[in-house]
């Protein structure tokens, strides 16, 4: 934050030194990978540059985050395979906002086409891109969730545990839940 991507991977140096005397698994993230409110669309060899700097600091997993959410999945599979030439597929996690509505299918792509196994989500789809006019919260966790159980993926989530959680925090802080899911099966049961 405040500096280029380069100057953020050397202070992350620090971090890195620290957690490896400590025997602490540390994750990178790397922001932005399918398009930038700043430089526009982004090059799948410039994502994969920074995990293999990220992978080499120390990082076990690096999560791939369409902050802006504009990401599509052809984009997705192109930048995936491209980050898949210098990090083995256990590393990669991938992130998505659902600006455009792509989330789940990128999501799909992630894991049908590139074998991606670890996703990141928000329960009700909070979250969001502050730096980003107009991007939008963070995929639900219930429409990945309800997504996986539909394609016979065993998540070891109880979906409707989730759903509820999901609606006493949108509660909490008072707004409407941003899950199709939760929204969908709530109104069923009613």
């Amino acid at each position: 934050i405040n500096c280029s991507v380069q100057e953020s991977i050397t202070r992350f140096h620090n971090v890195s030194k620290i957690t490896q005397e400590k025997n602490i698994p540390l994750r990178g993230y790397i922001s932005c990978v399918l398009g930038c409110p700043y430089e526009g669309n982004i090059k799948p060899s410039s994502v994969a540059k920074y995990a293999e700097q990220l992978l080499e600091l120390g990082c076990h997993e690096i999560s791939l985050g369409d902050t802006i959410g504009v990401g599509t999945p052809k984009a997705t599979v192109e930048m995936l395979r491209e980050v898949k030439t210098v990090a083995d597929t256990k590393q990669i996690a991938v992130h998505f906002h659902d600006t455009y509505g792509q989330a789940l299918a990128n999501i799909y792509a992630s894991i049908t086409e590139e074998g991606i196994s670890v996703v990141d989500s928000s329960v009700a789809g909070l979250g969001g891109c502050p730096y980003a006019k107009g991007a939008s919260g963070n995929v639900a966790t219930e429409d990945v969730i309800y997504m996986l159980h539909g394609m016979g993926m065993h998540t070891g989530i109880d979906l409707d545990q989730l759903i509820e959680a999901g609606l006493y925090i949108s509660n909490v802080l008072g707004r409407p839940t941003r899950s199709k899911v939760a929204l969908a099966l709530s109104t069923k049961k009613g």
